[in-house]
């Protein structure tokens, strides 16, 4: 199989392609509702796995439920190798609307209304979307551990943490992956970066495109004309480029965004574009 980015193995124990695909915009306006085009949509997820995509990332609070239901009507059974990871701890009151709720009984049937929605009997990777500063972290922690000695979930992963909060994690849980917002014009967590290719820890970043919002960044567009590419396509190959232990899941529901994203890991950047593109913020462009 094809394989787009190069591999990474996740908690020692699943290799997937380093190029994954997330599945957020797989729902309606404001990731809230079915999407207008369901059927494209399935057929957007078969091509991802065609093109060598073998990790998927949702959540229960895409749509909520939506993604994850599309993610099994379009996949299930899951070829051999395919990870689907999902997360708990955000609730959706409306559109564009999100609200932490980290209460254990919450996560713990969560937890079971992905596995039913996934069609699985265990989770491949589940996250902590957030830490609710409301509900004691250690029994956020705690539900987490006991959902995999109960064998619903393999990996565990976190969301939206600092180095520190991952410390307190993995003294009661193996921490497998670590999603945060990060792309080429906002780079707050270098340190979650670093820490995470030291410690054998894969670094999901979201918003790894900022909505589209780096298109027109004029050192994006340079780079780009240089390889006949996209300012996107730079911005993919910059993430792959930036650490080994980078997994990007830029995610889309049009089949010819899709083979677009997924055509960045064919560009090799040189030191040059590297220094040109590790200047870029967002406030810059």
């Amino acid at each position: 199989m094809h394989q787009p980015g190069g591999t990474i193995t996740l908690g020692g124990a699943l290799t997937v392609n380093r190029l994954g695909f997330g599945a957020m915009r797989l729902t309606g306006p404001g990731i809230f509702g079915p999407p207008a085009d369901r059927d494209g949509c399935r057929q957007v997820l078969r091509r991802a796995l065609d093109l060598g995509v073998t990790f998927i990332d949702t959540a229960d609070s895409y749509g909520p439920d939506v993604s994850e239901e599309i993610i099994a009507e379009a996949l299930h059974p899951y070829p051999a190798g395919v990870v689907i990871a999902t997360k708990a701890g955000l609730l959706r009151p409306g559109p564009h609307k999100w609200k932490m709720n980290g209460d254990p009984a919450r996560l713990r049937s969560a937890c079971d209304g992905s596995l039913t929605r996934l069609r699985v009997d265990r989770i491949d990777l589940y996250q902590l979307h957030r830490i609710d500063p409301e509900v004691p972290e250690a029994d956020q922690f705690g539900v987490l551990a006991d959902l995999r000695r109960a064998g619903k979930i393999n990996l565990i992963g976190l969301s939206e943490v600092d180095v520190a909060a991952i410390e307190r994690a993995r003294t009661t849980l193996p921490v497998a992956s670590v999603q945060n917002k990060y792309n080429v014009g906002e780079r707050a967590y270098e340190d979650v970066v670093e820490y995470c290719e030291r410690e054998g820890i894969a670094f999901i970043p979201w918003y790894p495109l900022a909505a589209g919002a780096l298109a027109g960044h004029a050192d994006l567009s340079r780079v780009a004309l240089k390889h006949g590419a996209t300012p996107m396509q730079v911005a993919i190959a910059w993430l792959l480029a930036r650490s080994p232990a980078m997994l990007p899941i830029p995610g889309t529901s049009k089949a010819d965004h899709l083979e677009e994203n997924i055509g960045a890991a064919a560009i090799h950047l040189d030191g040059d574009d590297l220094a040109q593109l590790n200047s870029v913020t967002l406030e810059g462009k």
